[in-house]
């Protein structure tokens, strides 16, 4: 079968390449394992240099995921399964309003008019990134995917429009789609994105690196969070997923946790120890837009549904900061 990646060469979506293509499988419907024998990553450009971790199955294509001729080339097969990882982050998106939409709506929207044109006696499976950021700031501090969305950012709300348009083009027959919550997920290495909750990974990644951090909240600021490695495995878990079994609503928060700023730079320090580094310093650097936009966010959301599926939860931060130093350090 075949894989397209969109936002193929980011930080997910290398890591969902990476892990199916040592694979080799996607379990496809009714669980049997089909080999994969193409790959796509789509994003906006190509890298300087080919990552590491892929191989002759692999190619990667630069281009506009709001160009809809541009997307339908990709989908070009009744086997396939997209993983929709594409977007305009969250403090990008409320400086750029217009490009939050022209991305993160007409382009997952020409993701599921592609597959809508494949789908026939089997349907194309697709999983589409959401985010936390769909509940806002009106939300309870524990949601579950039952909870009414009021988005508070411009990113929430177009992921809202995101789980709505696979909702529906699942219950229409189009595609066999799901939508994934995604909590914040740690840790993410290169240069910082323009995420508001960037400071979750800086608060490892720099420090790490034996570089000084500057931190835009304060210590005291809580935020859910994933591992890398079980974000990545959750994607390709909710993929497999027996659709039946979703039902209607095909939106899965995925395992979380809360943790504080400064529960984060405690397990930093501690594994640093372990591991003889002597990390750089976080020094306060407030940030209010970044302070307002994390504050909207809840707490913790009901991941019973996705535990049912089998998809896993991270033990501690410090299994997620030695994960990233194994992985990236």
């Amino acid at each position: 079968m075949k894989v397209v990646v969109t936002g193929g060469t980011g930080f997910l979506g290398l890591g969902v390449a990476r892990a199916l293509l040592k694979r080799g499988v996607l379990a496809g419907p009714g669980g049997a394992a089909e080999p994969i024998d193409e790959m796509v990553l789509f994003d906006a450009a190509r890298p300087a240099t080919t990552p590491a971790g892929l191989d002759g199955r692999t190619t990667i294509i630069a281009g506009d995921i709001a160009d809809r001729d541009r997307v339908a080339k990709l989908i070009d097969r009744d086997d396939v399964a997209v993983f929709h990882l594409a977007s305009v982050v969250s403090a990008g998106a409320e400086r750029d309003f217009d490009g939050a939409l022209r991305v993160n709506v007409r382009g997952t929207r020409n993701v599921l008019e592609a597959l809508r044109a494949r789908a026939g006696a089997r349907r194309p499976r697709l999983v589409f990134a959401s985010s936390v950021a769909v509940y806002g700031g009106v939300s309870p501090d524990a949601v579950s995917d039952a909870t009414r969305e009021t988005p508070a950012t411009t990113y929430g709300m177009t992921k809202a429009i995101g789980e709505l348009l696979v909702n529906d083009y699942a219950r229409k027959g189009f595609v066999d789609g799901r939508a994934a919550r995604l909590p914040t997920v740690i840790v993410r290495p290169g240069p910082a994105n323009a995420a508001a909750s960037g400071f979750a990974s800086g608060v490892f990644r720099e420090p790490l690196a034996g570089v000084d951090y500057a931190l835009p909240v304060a210590p005291s600021t809580r935020i859910m969070v994933i591992g890398a490695r079980n974000a990545v495995a959750g994607l390709i878990g909710l993929i497999e997923a027996d659709g039946a079994a979703l039902g209607g609503d095909r939106a899965v928060a995925l395992p979380n946790r809360a943790y504080s700023v400064a529960e984060m730079i405690a397990a930093m320090e501690k594994v640093a120890a372990e591991r003889g580094i002597r990390p750089g310093a976080v020094r306060p650097a407030p940030d209010a837009a970044v302070e307002a936009i994390v504050g909207s966010w809840p707490l913790r959301m009901d991941d019973r549904r996705a535990r049912a599926l089998g998809l896993a939860a991270d033990e501690s931060l410090e299994g997620i900061v030695r994960d990233y130093i194994e992985d990236f350090g």
